[in-house]
């Protein structure tokens, strides 16, 4: 039963935010809040990423600092003693970067560069895009070969 207590005005004809810009008679015509003058005020107006007012922004205000040589070569390394491994679980005689890969030491494409960290004891043939020289020195000693693709 509909009585004066329990009224209430139909879903959707009540606007819970302000109504901007509806004449002088709201108290909110004129300028709309947004002030007078500036590109504030402005319709289109954007604020620029890490724009602070005027005042200069944080990534001007911090000094930078090293340097990025462009010519920098990452490379992934893997140890004699991980070859000693592949070589005995697999017995093989030349490993390359196809088998390392099989193996899970990287995925994708990669550099990778053999260290001399642990022993090798088997003569192995080895292919990788960059040498240790005491990695070179122990695999040649043992009668292997390290190939630089």
């Amino acid at each position: 039963m509909i009585k004066l207590n329990n009224l209430k005005p139909a879903a959707g004809s009540t606007h819970s935010r302000r109504r901007i810009g509806r004449g002088t008679g709201s108290g909110l015509g004129g300028t709309s809040t947004r002030g007078s003058k500036g590109a504030k005020a402005r319709s289109g107006y954007k604020r620029k990423i890490g724009f602070e007012g005027g005042q200069m922004p944080l990534q001007r205000r911090i000094p930078k600092a090293g340097f990025k040589n462009i010519n920098h070569k990452e490379y992934l390394a893997v140890n004699l003693s991980s070859l000693q491994k592949l070589v005995e679980t697999k017995n093989l005689t030349k490993i390359g970067l196809k088998e390392m890969k099989e193996e899970g030491f990287f995925t994708g494409n990669k550099l990778v560069k053999v260290l001399g960290n642990g022993e090798l004891k088997a003569k192995v043939e080895v292919e990788a895009n960059a040498f240790s020289k005491s990695a070179e020195q122990a695999i040649t000693t043992l009668g292997g070969k390290a190939t630089i693709i």
